[in-house]
């Protein structure tokens, strides 16, 4: 599903291409897991399973109390007696004990191995302890508390399937299972490469009388980092065919997905593909009928994942919402729709259509979709409010407040 294979170093036209959901086909075919690596299970946090976890014991391991009392026999019980012997203790990881002889009882904590002999606990609420004796009601619930070897689950059970994420409640099953290593899903590696004569670091631009901080490189790598990679390194060059192909050429042994930020559109300096091109960059798409973010490109370095960013701030980070979100959980394990989860919610406000697919930048509020008032690809303040996009299907027509949309968690 490629649109064209190689790139000449003329061709920089920005023009549509495909459309949205077009797109997000080809990149969902290009996405695949990158392969597995076991990890030590404290270090397996956050991970996605490439192999289920299986039970290598049962739990419980045994018999074993549900609750502080003393453990007797239920035909002790059912004779008549209530009054029993105590014969001695058992305490969690202690050594399961015969109950020898009627009429005998042992102290037990919870989680403690049954006496082998027993079969239900008294609660200790309910017992007079005299000396060697314990004295219990004439009168008992049915309730056992007891809870029965493999009843939580067994050896051999599954207990996570693959492509689980290790979350605190995953990771307590995996070492319940008796596991300390798992196979996960390897961490896609992302590196990003800027370009642009007028940027410099954040801190040197009052300096200067036109330069603009770089607020976009390390931006993208948290981004990349919240969907699932490990972050590389940032490079950022002028605006030449020469110093992208450079850097880019250092980049590329170490990382996996490589984002080029600018560079993308018509103008006379946008030369992220052309600079790319000598070292086999072959391209899946090139523009897309949206709004922000039509100039974004994807495509291959051999092995490597290129995505081609706007270089305006809120069309970047946008963009990297809605395809190297997707390309990381894609490439790490979980799928490309775990990246592109919708949520409806109703507009607050009507929005007016346009003739491209537009992903504004908005709010909830009370349950509602509201928008951010002065909608712009470079007004990076609207960034501080937006914790949703808003995907605005291109029509003719209007939506009315209430009409429910799709949402995107930004």
């Amino acid at each position: 599903m490629t649109i064209h294979s190689k790139l000449s170093t003329a061709s920089n036209s920005c023009a549509a291409t495909v459309d949205f959901a077009t797109a997000q086909a080809i990149l969902r075919l290009a996405a695949l897991p990158l392969g597995s690596e076991t990890v030590a299970l404290e270090k397996a946090g956050r991970r996605i399973l490439a192999e289920p976890v299986l039970a290598k014991i049962n739990s419980p391991r045994f018999d074993v109390a549900a609750m502080d009392g003393y453990a007797v026999r239920s035909t002790d019980i059912a004779a008549g007696h209530n009054r029993f012997k105590v014969v001695g203790e058992s305490y969690p990881g202690s050594a399961r004990i015969t109950l020898a002889g009627p009429k005998k009882a042992m102290r037990i904590m919870t989680g403690a191995p049954m006496p082998i002999g027993a079969d239900r606990i008294v609660v200790l609420e309910q017992c007079i302890v005299e000396g060697d004796f314990v004295t219990i009601p004439e009168t008992l619930h049915n309730k056992p508390h007891v809870r029965p070897r493999g009843s939580d689950f067994v050896c051999g059970d599954t207990l996570l399937e693959q492509g689980a994420t290790i979350n605190p409640n995953a990771l307590v099953l995996a070492a319940a299972s008796d596991a300390n290593k798992l196979v996960v899903h390897r961490r896609p590696r992302l590196s990003c490469l800027a370009s642009g004569d007028e940027l410099v670091d954040s801190g040197d631009a009052s300096s200067t009388g036109t330069a603009i901080p770089d607020s976009l490189s390390q931006a993208v790598l948290l981004l990349g980092r919240q969907w699932g990679a490990k972050s590389g390194k940032a490079s950022r060059v002028k605006d030449t065919p020469e110093a992208i192909e450079g850097a880019a050429r250092d980049l590329l042994p170490d990382c996996d997905v490589l984002a080029v930020i600018g560079g993308a559109s018509r103008g006379d300096r946008d030369f992220a593909r052309a600079g790319l091109v000598p070292l086999g960059l072959s391209i899946n798409f090139a523009g897309i009928a949206m709004k922000p973010g039509k100039p974004v490109w994807y495509g291959r370095i051999g092995d490597r994942h290129i995505l081609g960013l706007p270089g305006n701030p809120v069309a970047a980070m946008t963009i990297a919402r809605l395809f190297l979100a997707p390309l990381l959980t894609g490439l790490g394990g979980r799928g490309t729709e775990a990246g592109l989860r919708t949520h409806y919610l109703p507009l607050a406000d009507a929005v007016q259509c346009a003739p491209r697919e537009q992903f504004l930048c908005g709010y909830e509020d009370e349950g509602h979709i509201r928008l951010i008032k002065r909608q712009s690809a470079s007004r990076q303040l609207s960034l501080q409010a937006a914790d949703i996009l808003v995907q605005v299907p291109a029509g003719s027509h209007d939506y009315p407040a209430g009409t429910q949309m799709a949402t995107y968690r930004f």
